[in-house]
């Protein structure tokens, strides 16, 4: 199969509500929609798009975000565009050998899943969408709004993943009790993005009942204590925002438990199937997670789960807070077609 045309556009969702990205609020995404399509011998032609959003820009304050891709998005386009050229023309496989060129994680998982999606390597998802729903309480949010949440939850939902670190120690305290005492059954995994001192961490896990929390994301500003912390109460950690360091290398540590990969973030397909081998070899669990993408996005994460992880229930609940859908429709009054985009480029295989 040869690329006969890709097209790059641009797009910008405004949120309905603010989105945490670690102790940051944003009130819009953006992103990219990398549209190719293919022809063979027979003339039959294949067309898919993928969605390419690194985590970069400004906050609500507009300070920049921390913590997460280390590319721009300005860099990715500047990247993309006159890479366009050289791949129409060429075999679909070059998207791969594109993809391994690239030092730019979120660039590299686009060719990546492009190539996917092209070879039919990575089908949609059979199984019905599971996911993990995010519980936060907004600052000034009256308690009864949270009972609201908790109490909307579906029974089938036997986890959800609660933010910590994000206002006073005694008031998320309560927060947990608050959900364990309507929702008894319910397990948490709480992410802390790294706002506890050891110290801390120990006079805030002793508090809570250990036995419901599966498992807790970077609790400790200094990943060396994360198995200080296990040492000490017996608590599991799980990775995040470690594995977002470009030189990141899977180490087996006492107490880790999980690694919470955002693929946008680490990059190729390859790449994300070598450290799921490798965590899986040290008992060690694999779950995906969003980076905040917008529907087309997170609908490939689900079909990325299913076929690597279909044991584990993925972390996708951020839709809610988008203001449309994004080519793929979830129920949202409006749903993104390519026509409501901002073209960059279009390219085409000249005829022969």
């Amino acid at each position: 199969m040869i690329l006969s045309q890709l097209s790059l556009y641009r797009y910008q969702i405004p949120l309905d509500k603010l989105l945490p990205v670690g102790k940051q609020r944003i009130d819009n995404r953006q992103g990219l929609v990398l549209r190719a399509c293919t022809a063979d011998a027979l003339g039959e032609s294949v067309c898919c798009e993928v969605e390419i959003s690194p985590l970069n820009g400004l906050d609500v304050d507009e300070q920049p975000l921390q913590g997460f891709s280390q590319e721009s998005l300005t860099q990715v386009i500047d990247e993309l565009l006159p890479l366009l050229d050289t791949l129409v023309g060429e075999a679909v496989d070059t998207l791969v050998t594109s993809a391994q060129a690239t030092k730019l994680p979120s660039l590299a998982f686009g060719l990546s899943l492009l190539h996917a999606r092209l070879s039919g390597r990575l089908p949609a998802a059979i199984q019905q969408a599971r996911t993990i729903p995010l519980i936060y309480q907004a600052q000034d949010e009256a308690p009864q709004a949270l009972d609201a949440r908790i109490d909307g939850l579906d029974d089938t939902v036997h986890a959800v993943k609660v933010k910590v670190g994000q206002t006073s120690m005694a008031q998320e305290i309560a927060m947990i009790h608050r959900i364990l005492a309507r929702r008894p059954d319910l397990k948490l995994r709480l992410d802390a993005n790294r706002c506890f001192t050891l110290e801390a961490a120990i006079d805030f896990f002793a508090c809570l009942p250990l036995e419901a929390i599966e498992y807790v994301e970077e609790p400790c500003q200094d990943p060396g204590d994360n198995s200080a912390l296990y040492r000490a109460l017996g608590v599991g950690f799980a990775l995040d925002e470690s594995l977002n360091q470009p030189d990141y290398r899977f180490t087996m540590a006492p107490g880790l438990t999980a690694l919470i990969v955002k693929p946008m973030i680490l990059g190729s397909l390859p790449d994300l199937q070598a450290m799921t081998l490798q965590a899986h070899e040290s008992g060690v669990r694999v779950i995906l997670s969003a980076s905040l993408e917008a529907s087309l996005g997170i609908n490939a994460l689900r079909d990325l789960c299913e076929a690597l992880t279909p044991d584990e229930v993925p972390g996708l609940d951020t839709l809610s807070a988008f203001s449309a859908d994004l080519l793929v429709s979830t129920g949202k009054n409006r749903c993104l077609t390519l026509e409501n985009l901002i073209c960059l480029k279009q390219v085409a295989r000249e005829a022969i």
